[in-house]
């Protein structure tokens, strides 16, 4: 049974550009665009609706040998979980969280963290599978990871990480022949710039709502 619900969505349900996209990545794209605009928005919805769409890049990551890719969804499921109740809770007296830039230290942090990231799944990728992409893979990997642990601290410049690591995935998408998840992440990319001014007025208005 099993066997047979992974075909279905490995199935091919049309083709772009004379390649054939299957069901799962139409699922893909479809959840993910829906989860980002959700989050310029700061609604909640996307967090559930953001795991939908882990589940469904994980099994189109790993058919295509984007493992790190892969694996990331889980770690995104996991980073949806705290940035879900963080929402809720994370702000003054457990209340909601509003949107604040990025600290000091935790651009030191960051910074540290991506370099390493990177340095380490490049190093894992080219030396443990047969990615053809390692330092690509990693390269967005981390961005990714930044970007989405900014997001759940509602930190206003996760935007910019979610920014690079869309101006990577199109070509490389491209390069795998993913070319309606390629065509999404120009979506993307367009909603995180949306996303980036809405947070931004948002953080202006603060100081006025307190």
């Amino acid at each position: 049974m099993f066997d047979l619900l992974v075909s279905w969505f490995n199935a091919e349900a049309f083709r772009i550009f004379g390649a054939p996209v299957s069901v799962i990545e139409l699922i893909g794209a479809v959840t993910g665009v829906w989860c980002v605009w959700l989050v310029a928005r700061q609604n909640l919805w996307n967090w559930p609706i953001g795991i939908a769409n882990n589940l469904a890049f994980l099994l189109l990551f790993t058919t295509a040998g984007l493992y790190a890719d892969a694996g990331l969804q889980v770690v995104y499921v996991a980073l949806a979980l705290y940035g879900w109740w963080n929402w809720l809770f994370g702000g003054k007296d457990r209340g909601a969280l509003p949107v604040r830039r990025t600290r000091s230290g935790e651009w030191l942090g960051l910074a540290v963290g991506g370099v390493a990231g990177t340095v380490g799944l490049w190093a894992l990728l080219a030396h443990a599978t047969d990615s053809t992409v390692p330092w690509w893979d990693a390269a967005t990997t981390a961005l990714s990871l930044l970007a989405t642990y900014g997001q759940t601290r509602k930190l206003l410049e996760s935007w910019w990480f979610w920014i690079a690591a869309d101006v990577l995935y199109i070509p490389l998408y491209g390069y795998k022949g993913l070319w309606v998840t390629a065509v999404v992440y120009v979506i993307f990319l367009c909603l995180c710039v949306n996303g980036l001014l809405s947070w931004r007025r948002a953080l202006a208005e603060e100081p006025v709502a307190a």
